[in-house]
């Protein structure tokens, strides 16, 4: 029989009590359990009521981080998730493996293969999984139970400080949802969660962290495409006000005659075809958040009159008398530049400050290094879903070309390949169990570099460019400054890629797939 020896034990202890972080945590409790048992993969998931989430994994492809697991479609996550003790599967099980297709060491279908699951209570309360799997049939069959019930134990305990450290239990689903009824189509969709761990990702969550508690109306900005409505609604389910609802405007939707009455609402007889009385949206959102999304292209009439409803709390339905006291957060997002539209006369400028008490930028997707692989996963597993496939997977020069796009449309551009190269690679693979996207199914994916020039012109009209301008095409010149850069580091740190990676402030895998883009090459001579 395997035993876990005490060493093993007070090691893991020791890790876990001087780990900085959660993520560090995961990790250290991971290399203990491969330390302890010979396996090919293990994953650590947390249980959030029908779904498990990815948070710390060895041996299985990194999208897989970004997958969401329906339990109720895997039949092991099922068996595991209702059993209080550590199950071992029979490696001939013919339950499906919901890694089939996803460990690293092994292309297409799992074989015959030892799998054991371990569920994750605190308090009785379970908390999550622990999944060991070897390629080596039977390989668990002798392993005391004693060691895995320890292993639960730790790994429980581990998961335990996480979640209450970060905050990441969660929360139970609100009595008093409105949303549905109120939102339009994108709100109804599955997810609402910002994926990524990207510095500048993780900067944004600090940012929503940091004011979500608080009343202050917000100012998202950004690109279009890289999510403004979702941070929006991330502000919306941390804020104090989560129990109320939260109603959408699209600004740029507004018809201008019906602005009005669309904001404030209106009375019967207010206007012809005012039939009934009608609430606007500020009535609707009272003890919520209204969100208005592009703001910006509110013409300048309908701007005074959202200025004199923030300023005062008071609306006042068209064609009716007497005021009403409304208390709303406002949560607005563009993808314009207020400051210049200020500046230009075309947005009011005390509308502008009233609104940007707290002003938060959603970065665009070229500059979350690393996060493509993420979204891809994500995206990966809602169209599996979607489309009834049985197991959905990306191949890494798959992944490789997604990541070396520049993703003009942002993360909207991004679900959208993956939703089209997975119907070509299912019409591809028409009948195959595993459906693996390959490069060719994401199609070209070319940056178009625009080459311009200025032309200068005299008072009298005259050309003053005789000669055609050197063009200067943004793809080339970024990475021509990104090969100086990185060379230059490299040299400074005699070739260590790790020192090199923390002065360039990513990690040093992703430093390692830019350099070998760029053609790269640390060279190493012994004298």
């Amino acid at each position: 029989m395997k035993q876990i020896s005490s060493t093993a034990i007070i090691e893991l202890a020791l890790n876990l009590a001087t780990s900085l972080n959660s993520k560090d945590r995961f990790d250290r409790l991971l290399d203990t359990v491969r330390k302890t048992i010979t396996c090919d993969a293990v994953a650590l998931l947390s249980y959030h009521g029908d779904v498990l989430k990815p948070i710390a994994l060895q041996g299985l492809s990194r999208d897989t981080l970004g997958r969401r697991f329906h339990i109720a479609e895997h039949p092991r996550f099922v068996a595991i998730c209702q059993s209080k003790s550590p199950i071992r599967f029979a490696a001939d099980s013919p339950l499906p493996d919901p890694y089939d297709g996803l460990l690293i060491d092994r292309a297409g279908d799992l074989p015959v293969h030892s799998c054991m699951g371990l569920p994750l209570y605190y308090d009785d309360k379970l908390l999550g999984l622990l999944t060991i799997d070897s390629l080596t049939p039977h390989d668990f069959e002798d392993i005391e139970v004693r060691t895995l019930e320890v292993i639960s134990a730790m790994a429980a305990a581990t998961l335990h400080t996480a979640l209450l450290l970060e905050q990441l239990e969660s929360r139970a689903d609100h009595s008093q949802r409105v949303v549905a009824e109120l939102t339009e189509g994108a709100w109804k969709r599955d997810g609402g969660e910002l994926i990524g761990d990207s510095p500048v990702m993780a900067q944004l969550k600090q940012e929503v962290d940091i004011v979500a508690g608080s009343d202050f109306n917000i100012l998202i900005y950004g690109d279009t495409g890289v999510g403004k409505e979702l941070v929006a609604r991330t502000l919306h389910q941390k804020s104090l006000r989560q129990h109320g609802p939260m109603v959408y405007v699209n600004c740029a939707a507004l018809p201008e005659n019906l602005i009005e009455s669309e904001l404030f609402g209106h009375v019967k007889g207010a206007f012809t075809g005012a039939d009934k009385n009608r609430a606007g949206k500020f009535s609707l959102a009272d003890g919520g958040t209204l969100f208005l999304d592009e703001i910006g292209e509110l013409p300048l009439a309908a701007q005074s009159k959202i200025l004199r409803a923030i300023q005062s709390n008071e609306i006042q339905p068209v064609g009716q008398d007497n005021v009403e006291e409304v208390n709303v957060r406002i949560i607005a997002a563009t993808n314009r530049d207020l400051k210049e539209e200020v500046a230009q006369g075309r947005f009011r400028a005390d509308l502008y400050h009233r609104l940007s008490v707290y002003p938060i930028r959603v970065p665009s997707l070229y500059e979350r290094v690393g996060d493509v692989q993420l979204l891809a996963g994500y995206f990966i597993e809602q169209t599996r879903r979607k489309l009834g496939i049985t197991q959905l997977k990306i191949t890494e020069p798959a992944i490789a070309h997604l990541t070396q796009y520049d993703w003009p449309g942002n993360v909207r551009e991004l679900e959208h390949v993956v939703s089209r190269a997975t119907l070509k690679a299912r019409a591809r693979q028409r009948g195959k169990a595993i459906i693996v996207i390959e490069p060719a199914d994401c199609g070209a994916l070319i940056c178009t570099e625009t080459e311009s020039t200025i032309e200068l012109v005299a008072d009298n009209g005259v050309s003053l460019s005789a000669d055609k301008q050197t063009n200067f095409p943004l793809k080339v010149e970024t990475e021509n400054f990104q090969r100086q850069l990185i060379s230059r580091v490299l040299k400074e740190e005699e070739g260590n890629w790790a020192a090199a990676a923390r002065r360039l402030s990513t990690d040093r895998a992703n430093l390692n797939r830019i350099a070998k883009r760029l053609h790269i090459k640390v060279l190493k001579s012994v004298v």
